[in-house]
């Protein structure tokens, strides 16, 4: 199969041309070169595939895609720290990024660290300056039947993809939803402090309502731009559902800010009850629709499900590209091994033309049989990375 000419990317299209690792999971020490936008991973379960699939997460905002703690992250038996760096390539310039960890007992007894060029930066969110990361893992195949929380998550690092701040609004919600919660909790909490922290919830409230609504309608007119009704990778139909954000497509946020402290202040007594804001982002919920057959996405077959998810996660790539200018790493964790021979093909094509470097992991190597002839295949065994089929 030869590949195909890619698509266009807005900007930068960055490749990692090389990965270090060093005590990172099963890695001892992993010094692994690339030379191709497709690459596959392929080896037993348990062999370390994802594993590096992580660590190339963590070039981005956020626990990367295991939303693992930075100890579980150090190899086993090594000294409990860990090291990552990757040399990224974009229109012949090279930059590389560096993360890890390090002793720090001031810091709860491990500090992560991050590098551009070797330079101190003071988070991963400068990463973005560089490179964009996107993934699709076993993890969210029951996205669609799942809770409203696993959705919200999702819907999450869609928008961090593309907007590295949305991470410390979400989390400065989260702080202030538990103030509130202790306040309410508290006899003796005088009005007046919690009038203060509703305002604060109030503000970081809409903040998150705001960017979330802006990137599911941006995603879901990239998406109908592009429908296909016959595209083995059905399209979306993607709308976010909360009164909170009802309300932000009626009228400018400054005024939403004042309804929702309104409501804040008239639902104390009901809060206090529940032991929890109960309207509010953290209660919203992103509504799928498998868009060819117009049903909701939980009600469509397995095969569908999986299919409407990978066509979600490459339209999000897309949208990444645009919207940012880079053209994002896209990482998918054993996205072949449900597909018939008709969807793969199809995703190989899809893929080849994205414009993104695209890192694939899976057991078998025989459902890589169709990448393009320009591909990087490579074995992976505990602890080692072996190449087969090098572009």
């Amino acid at each position: 199969m030869s590949a195909p000419v890619p698509d266009s990317p807005a900007g930068l299209a960055p490749i990692v041309r090389r990965l270090i690792l060093s005590d990172f999971r099963s890695y001892a020490g992993l010094d692994l070169s690339v030379g191709a936008r497709l690459v596959a991973l392929t080896g037993e379960n348990g062999a370390g595939k994802t594993n590096i699939l992580e660590a190339l997460s963590l070039f981005t905002p956020g626990r990367g895609l295991r939303r693992a703690e930075l100890a579980a992250m150090a190899r086993q038996g090594g000294p409990g720290v860990f090291a990552a760096s990757v040399l990224l390539e974009a229109d012949g310039h090279e930059t590389r990024l560096g993360t890890g960890t390090e002793r720090a007992e001031a810091e709860g007894g491990l500090a992560r660290r991050c590098r551009v060029d070797g330079a101190p930066v003071a988070s991963p969110g400068v990463f973005a300056e560089h490179v964009r990361v996107v993934w699709l893992t076993p993890a969210l195949d029951g996205l669609f039947t799942g809770s409203g929380g696993d959705r919200r998550r999702f819907l999450d690092r869609l928008v961090l993809a593309v907007d590295a701040e949305h991470g410390a609004r979400v989390n400065a919600l989260d702080r202030a939803l538990r103030s509130r919660n202790r306040l309410l909790e508290d006899d003796r909490a005088a009005p007046a402090w919690i009038d203060a922290v509703e305002r604060e919830v109030a503000e970081t409230a809409v903040a998150v309502s705001a960017a979330r609504r802006e990137t599911v309608e941006r995603l879901a007119a990239l998406i109908l731009a592009g429908r296909d009704d016959a595209s083995p990778f059905p399209w979306a139909a993607l709308a976010l559902e909360g009164p909170l954000e009802a309300e932000l497509g009626r009228m400018p946020a400054v005024d939403v800010e004042d309804l929702y402290r309104s409501w804040l202040r008239e639902g104390r007594a009901r809060d206090r009850a529940a032991g929890r804001t109960l309207v509010g982002p953290q209660a919203a919920d992103l509504a799928v629709r498998h868009g060819p057959k117009d049903v909701p996405a939980a009600q469509a077959s397995t095969g569908e499900q999986k299919a409407l998810l990978i066509g979600l996660v490459l339209a999000h790539a897309r949208l990444v590209a645009a919207m940012s200018g880079i053209a994002p790493l896209v990482l998918l964790d054993e996205v072949a091994a449900h597909l018939d021979p008709r969807r793969r093909e199809a995703l190989y094509d899809t893929l080849s033309r994205l414009g993104s470097q695209v890192w694939m992991t899976g057991a078998d190597s025989a459902l890589f049989g169709d990448l393009p002839a320009d591909s990087a295949l490579f074995e992976v065994t505990p602890g080692r990375v072996k190449a087969i089929r090098a572009a």
